[in-house]
């Protein structure tokens, strides 16, 4: 189907520049070669430019070639800010929970705990204890577990999170796991008869956020277990946002 033309012409085409000024990279593009993939003149597409400049949205180079400015940065940032997160993975959290039909969270770091952002419940009850906004241990969660394996961290900074919650050792070996399967776990270890298991979601390569599944234990081992943690990544791999993705999977 031919997409219908822009409302507004002059607005398209500076998102086109930016979109062009995107795949040029750090090398940049010359204007003429700018203009002939945007379909614009030349003088009209240097006064977009121009403005595009003076906002901080493109620069140029000694050899006149364009890039994108730094002003781009802040929009990636806003787009996946802490308080915008929820909003933009319910779709995804809805769809993993439709898939599996169990409690579904988004939980992001907050010092030495996991605050928990959003949650989508199950069709069937689940007496688990969570709500938006608490906070629970990251270092014996499979959300925190999935955040700290995720984020460079050496000896010290694990035993800051492993302080009097879990032995040091202990949470370094289920780093240690989580790094090698891409995701992690937790079993009984704040719930009787609960498990978890998560995922880390990367900006650039670092954590922002992780997606949990929690379910009665023996939901989440064996054959059950293995479908739901296939699921946790299948699931978020096609619904994540644009900027988004998941740490490698293990073997």
């Amino acid at each position: 189907m031919t997409q219908p033309p822009s409302p507004l012409g002059s607005v398209d085409k500076a998102l086109l520049t930016l979109d062009a000024l995107a795949r040029a990279g750090a090398g940049g593009v010359a204007l003429a070669d700018l203009a002939a993939e945007v379909g614009a003149n030349k003088s009209t597409l240097h006064r977009t430019l121009a403005a595009l400049r003076h906002r901080g949205y493109a620069d140029q180079g000694p050899d006149g070639a364009y890039t994108l400015g730094p002003a781009v940065l802040s929009l990636g940032a806003a787009y996946l800010a802490e308080d915008n997160l929820p909003g933009l993975l319910r779709p995804a959290l809805e769809a993993l929970r439709d898939e599996v039909d169990e409690l579904v969270h988004l939980g992001t770091l907050a010092g030495q705990e996991v605050v928990y952002l959003d949650k989508v419940e199950p069709q069937r009850p689940l007496r688990v204890w969570s709500a938006v906004g608490r906070r629970i241990p990251a270092a014996t969660s499979a959300l925190g577990r999935a955040l700290l394996a995720a984020a460079p961290a050496d000896r010290a900074e694990i035993e800051r999170y492993a302080a009097d919650r879990e032995p040091a050792e202990r949470l370094r070996a289920a780093l240690d796991d989580a790094r090698g399967r891409g995701y992690a776990t937790e079993t009984e270890e704040n719930e009787p008869g609960i498990a978890c298991v998560a995922v880390a979601l990367l900006r650039g390569g670092r954590p922002v956020a992780a997606v949990s599944i929690t379910a009665p234990a023996e939901r989440m081992s064996g054959t059950a277990g293995a479908e739901r943690t296939r699921a946790l990544r299948e699931v978020l791999g096609r619904t994540l946002p644009a900027g988004l993705t998941l740490p490698p999977s293990g073997p």
